[in-house]
Formats: C-alpha cells, sequence, structure tokens
C-alpha cells in the first residue's frame, strides 16, 4: 500500500475529523458512539401461547410486535381474507394497547399473504384501521403461513408518533 506524504496526509485527515465534530455537534446524542450512550433496555412482553416468542418487544419507545395473525379463541376466523385481516388488526391493536401504543403510532408494518391476488382484498379490510395516518408497509406472499393463513401482519410502532 502507498503511503501519502505527511503534509497529504493531514490534509485529508483534517477535513474528516472536522465534518466528524460538526456532526456530532449538531446531532447531540445521537451521534455519538454507542459506549457513550446509556444504555436502553428490553421489555420483553406477552409471551405467545406457544410460549416460543414474545408477541412484542419495547425497546426505549418503540415497539417491534411479531408477526399476527386472524385468530379468536386459537383458532383462524372463517371467511378468507378480508375477515381474517380484520382480526389480525384487531389482535395487533390489543398487544400494541397492552404495551402502551395505539395504532395510531405504528410506522411500518410488513404483511405477508398467502396469494398475492388477496392484496386488493386485504387492502380494503387494512386500510380503515389507520385513520390518523397510513404506515410504510411492504406486502409480500409467502406460503405456509401458520395455521394455513391467508394473511399475516408485523409492526413497528413508536409510542407517541400517532400524535
Amino acid at each position: 500500500m502507498t503511503q501519502l506524504p505527511e503534509t497529504r496526509r493531514k490534509s485529508v485527515v483534517l477535513p474528516f475529523a472536522a465534518l466528524a465534530l460538526a456532526t456530532m455537534m449538531i446531532a447531540g446524542p445521537a451521534a455519538r458512539p454507542l459506549a457513550a450512550q446509556q444504555p436502553v433496555k428490553a421489555e420483553f412482553n406477552e409471551p405467545s401461547p406457544s410460549g416460543t416468542l414474545s408477541r412484542s418487544v419495547k425497546v426505549g419507545q418503540t415497539i417491534y410486535l411479531a408477526g399476527v395473525l386472524g385468530t379468536s379463541d386459537g383458532a383462524l376466523v372463517p371467511g378468507g381474507i378480508v375477515p381474517e385481516t380484520k382480526q389480525a388488526l384487531t389482535n395487533m391493536t390489543g398487544v400494541l394497547e397492552r404495551a402502551g401504543a395505539t395504532i395510531d403510532d405504528v410506522v411500518q408494518c410488513t404483511v405477508f399473504v398467502a396469494d398475492m391476488k388477496d392484496v386488493p382484498a386485504m387492502n380494503g379490510a387494512y386500510i380503515p384501521f389507520f385513520t390518523k395516518h397510513r404506515p410504510a408497509r411492504t406486502a409480500l406472499a409467502a406460503s405456509g403461513l401458520a395455521l394455513d393463513a391467508r394473511v399475516e401482519i408485523q409492526c413497528v410502532a413508536v409510542v407517541g408518533a400517532g400524535g
């Protein structure tokens, strides 16, 4: 590897050092190295009925929800994608509330559907749940959803994001 002359090294390093210092001054604590920040503890809430996962994990003000199905009393609601979507979102709302958030605090959703042809019908059931704003969303097809579900919804919420 070729070494730069000493004067050239200083002219390259100094702008980067100045940029780093300016970034830390503007961004404040967020720009500090992780070791300098206060540790954030995770709250692992509400184990699933099987005990294999937490339904939600709260880190600071951010809540991560595991995938939610359209189940009631442990079984899928009958009728296909529309009732499953409504029930999944109802179940999701309950998990969020128990974790200290609301559906309005959801900032991102990932929707897994058994068949992409079901997305328009799923949208018809999904959209009315988000009355204040529409979170960022990804929808994708996934074969073999648990319980042979037509839809599974996962989300991320930030407490207070919904206003």
